[in-house]
């Protein structure tokens, strides 16, 4: 995979993301890939349940994008600096930031992500 390729997938995922489009983000995932959302929490298969995941943001907020500050690519692996911000239904700003660490198929598909950061204090804003 070039360098463009693989920011390209990068870039797909969290436009999808953003969207909240289960099946453009799904689009970018291999079967049978793995995701650590965040690191330390059980690690999930990405095609299974993620339409479920994908209802629980929409349920919560109206809008949420990501810009990716940082992208370093190594061989087929990408660690991403991202900030992402949003606007919950109660009308609540949020903005949490991290590093997602990806694993990209010769096919050009995710296989595994690494996410770094801190769900409690995006959740603390929309409590706030």
């Amino acid at each position: 995979m070039s360098p463009e390729e693989i920011k390209s997938v990068i870039a797909s995922y969290y436009t999808n993301l953003a969207a909240m489009n289960a099946e453009g983000v799904l689009a970018n995932f291999a079967e049978g890939a793995i995701s650590h959302d965040p690191v330390g929490e059980p690690p999930a298969k990405v095609h299974e349940g993620f339409s479920e995941f994908i209802a629980r943001l929409k349920s919560v907020f109206d809008n949420l994008a990501t810009t990716t500050e940082s992208i370093f690519i190594a061989g087929n692996s990408a660690a991403v600096k991202w900030k992402t911000q949003g606007t919950s239904k109660t009308g609540k700003t949020v903005t949490f930031e991290g590093i997602t660490i990806f694993d990209i198929n010769d096919s050009g598909k995710i296989q595994t992500t690494r996410a770094y950061w801190s769900p409690a204090d995006m959740i603390a804003q929309l409590r706030g």
